[in-house]
């Protein structure tokens, strides 16, 4: 974000984060994550899958849970929903994220603008 001055950075910057707070709410069934799919063979040596390259698709979720990396199989069936509730999830994760660098940005630019004040009024006495 490139602006002419400090103020008019400022304002931008509480603009967009009033915006962001406007939209953000968080995802009831949302799903932190991603999804993945797999070809996997099975263990049946008659099985196509042992001469096709690719195998049979297999669908999982993986993600973080109490600091430890879990991967649970996602039903062909239940794909396109819990795709849209990764995404879902992963939009709100980014939101929030946006929200919290606009947050510090807003935090030294009022310590710049706070020091450049006192850098004034100390010039002014000095007069």
């Amino acid at each position: 974000m490139t602006s002419s001055s400090p103020a008019r950075t400022i304002h931008e910057l509480r603009a967009r984060r009033h915006r962001l707070l406007a939209t953000l709410a968080l995802p009831p069934d949302g799903l932190p994550g991603s999804l993945v799919l797999t070809h996997r063979r099975c263990g049946s040596l008659t099985c196509h899958c042992h001469q096709d390259e690719a195998g049979h698709p297999s669908w999982t979720l993986t993600f973080m849970a109490n600091g430890t990396k879990r991967v649970v199989h996602v039903p062909g069936d239940s794909v396109d929903d819990v795709q849209q509730r990764v995404d879902a999830g992963n939009a709100f994760k980014s939101g929030i994220a946006e929200l919290m660098a606009i947050n510090a940005q807003l935090m030294v630019l009022g310590r710049q603008a706070a020091q450049q004040a006192a850098a004034a009024a100390r010039k002014r006495r000095a007069r």
